[in-house]
């Protein structure tokens, strides 16, 4: 019995040792699970069920010159609801209550919504879409509403946020507001204003933490941002919205007459150089009818300007000192010919004998090729050192991208040819932006200072201003004094005798030039010939506020009106009549100092109440109600008004005395 009970205590303390070492086993897997892989493995849990998630900050908004919005942010929001996270009893006391006003809200029977809300806590859907694309003030109401007024732990509602760009003003100016997105390939591309300002406009994005619940889906774990988002600054851009939809409008019926392919047209402020306007207008296809703003032709497209730009011969010539505007030349019958190439006139016989002023106003392609080519033959150097000091030998340098790269043909390089020189003379050969050509003509405009294009004025934050841009000149003295007055009045002879005369109107003065480019000589053999109609300059003539520049490109030549002036030209007259003849006028107010017997009486009444010495409440019935206040106020009263109009009801009678501590309440109609 004794050996029995041995080998008894010996399985015991076996048992018992294989427990403890069991024990010891599962105490060391715990410690080494707690303070070695512990971390590790808590890391990993929180990151397949807990994630931090980007809030986009909203960008800044842009404004136009006169505070009207061009571009915003709108937050959209969606709604959604956790049936899981409400308690049960504040889930029966709530629903009924929350049923009826999402049903008041969205339209439909709260039958509807109680029968949805039901079968999520049944089916325990932790994901329920409530609402969606709601707009702040939805969303503001929303949350007030029975059980969602608890909150994400207690009432179970989910808010998402995205937010979405709006341009109120349409599509006008649209390409120039620009974009900033990101595309199918996930790469953030951009155009124009809301591109070239994004560092400003975007803010600081915001962070949320998010927890993994049923089927994939992720809810925030807290009512507040982890780190709330930052709002962008505002852009306030130099675009009159007035002058934006003349300009735009103008434009767009010229391209509809003549059935063009595309165009453009840019207001400029003179003296500071500011774009009030800037349209550019395309068809998508060739057989549409349809325009849109599709490229930034203003600034990107460099082409042959044709004879806009007879305005840099004259600018050489004359302050060249190589001969002056009486000088006179013989059209040739309208043809003149270098080497194998002929130079025509687009008048039939050409002009006769005429002088470089009339040469110029009638865009004579003789007379002004003759004179380039009689003058700089010798040192064609010295011409093409005149055009780059004027700056179309390089781009404007515009905060955009894109900008369209000028041509213009060196000597001593490889595409100069024989005939560069007089090819020049009338705007082929070389190839500039309308931009460029605009701030050239702005340049004789603002009397020889030359001003850079300028797009945005102002950063701001509310009402703070961040960052403020001036006028940015790029040439001081373009050409001298006497250059510049012999050229204005050549320009407004264009307008009123010139290629321009169907132009002129004696109710405003303008000054500019008429371009017409032919282009595609080669296609198909030659037989195909297309149009780039042009007109460029300012107004008023004497006094010049605005320049502007108008291109057609492709107009139909089915009725021979593809010039310049018949074109391009009825589009700059409607802007500049519009600007001048639609602005209100100050009318001179007649018989301003007679006196009104019923306005003296009442201002003798209340002056006589204000003047003596008041101890009681007055009576105050008949007076108006401006009047009123101010008489109580002086008497260190507290007033409260109901109404408008004159008294007709006073809380403290007439006869009371005067208490300043009580509040008198005066009901007006």
């Amino acid at each position: 019995m004794a050996v029995v009970d041995k080998h008894i205590s010996y399985r015991i303390y076996l048992v018992a040792f294989s427990i403890f070492l069991l024990a010891v086993a599962i105490t060391f897997k715990l410690s080494k699970i707690q303070w070695v892989e512990g971390p590790n493995l808590r890391e990993l849990a929180k990151k397949e069920t807990v994630k931090s998630f980007i809030i986009p900050a909203n960008k800044g908004n842009i404004y136009s010159a006169d505070g009207s919005l061009l571009a915003t942010s709108i937050p959209n929001y969606n709604i959604r609801f956790d049936a899981v996270v409400p308690k049960s009893e504040v889930f029966k006391k709530n629903v009924y209550s929350l049923a009826d006003s999402l049903g008041k809200m969205m339209c439909k029977p709260s039958t509807f919504f109680l029968v949805e809300l039901k079968k999520a806590r049944v089916n325990k859907n932790r994901y329920l879409l409530i609402a969606q694309d709601l707009s702040y003030s939805q969303y503001v109401k929303i949350k007030s509403f029975p059980l969602f007024n608890l909150g994400a732990n207690k009432g179970g509602i989910i808010t998402e946020q995205e937010t979405v760009r709006e341009h109120p003003i349409g599509k006008i100016a649209e390409r120039t507001i620009g974009y900033d997105r990101i595309d199918e390939s996930g790469i953030r591309v951009g155009k124009g204003i809301e591109w070239s300002f994004r560092e400003y406009l975007n803010g600081k994005d915001g962070k949320v933490l998010k927890q993994k619940i049923a089927k994939g889906q992720w809810k925030p774990i807290r009512d507040s941002n982890e780190i709330d988002p930052k709002d962008g600054y505002d852009v306030i851009s130099t675009i009159d919205v007035y002058i934006q939809d003349i300009a735009h409008h103008a434009l767009l019926k010229a391209l509809t007459e003549f059935k063009a392919e595309h165009g453009c047209v840019v207001v400029m402020e003179t003296k500071t150089g500011k774009i009030k306007a800037i349209s550019n207008l395309g068809k998508l296809k060739e057989t549409d009818s349809t325009y849109f703003e599709t490229t930034n032709y203003a600034i990107a497209e460099a082409h042959e300007p044709g004879s806009t730009f007879k305005l840099v011969d004259m600018i050489a010539l004359l302050d060249d000192h190589k001969i002056d505007t009486s000088k006179v030349y013989d059209t040739h019958g309208g043809i003149i010919t270098y080497g194998k190439d002929k130079v025509r006139d687009s008048h039939d016989g050409g002009y006769g004998k005429i002088s470089l002023a009339r040469g110029f106003e009638v865009s004579s392609n003789t007379v002004m090729v003759q004179a380039v080519y009689e003058n700089y033959k010798n040192n064609p150097q010295q011409f093409v050192d005149r055009i780059d000091k004027m700056g179309l030998n390089k781009p404007l340098g515009l905060p955009f991208q894109g900008e369209g790269i000028p041509t213009i043909p060196q000597p001593g390089e490889k595409s100069w040819n024989p005939i560069a020189l007089p090819w020049m003379a009338f705007g082929y050969g070389v190839a500039v932006t309308p931009l460029q050509t605009l701030t050239l003509y702005n340049a004789i405009a603002n009397n020889g200072e030359m001003v850079k294009p300028q797009f945005v004025s102002e950063i701001k934050e509310w009402n703070q201003t961040i960052k403020k841009y001036d006028k940015q000149v790029i040439n001081p003295k373009i050409c001298s004094e006497e250059t510049i007055k012999k050229i204005k009045a050549v320009m407004q002879n264009v307008v009123k005798k010139g290629t321009g005369a169907k132009l002129y109107s004696k109710d405003f003065s303008m000054a500019g030039k008429t371009g017409t480019a032919q282009a595609n000589y080669a296609k198909n053999g030659g037989s195909e010939k297309h149009y780039i109609s042009s007109f460029v300059g300012f107004f008023p003539a004497e006094n010049p506020k605005y320049s502007c520049i108008v291109v057609v490109h492709k107009p139909n030549t089915s009725g021979n009106n593809y010039y310049g002036a018949d074109v391009a030209g009825p589009v700059f007259k409607r802007i500049a009549q519009k600007i001048f003849t639609d602005s209100p006028s100050t009318n001179v107010v007649k018989n301003i100092n007679n006196k009104i017997n019923k306005q003296e009486l009442a201002y003798d009444d209340y002056n006589i109440k204000s003047s003596s010495e008041i101890k009681v409440i007055p009576n105050l019935k008949g007076m108006s109600g401006m009047d009123a206040v101010a008489l109580l106020e002086n008497l260190k009263m507290k007033v409260k008004v109901i109404g408008a109009g004159k008294v007709k009801k006073q809380s403290i009678p007439a006869g009371e005395s005067l208490d300043k501590n009580k509040t008198i309440i005066l009901e007006l109609s």
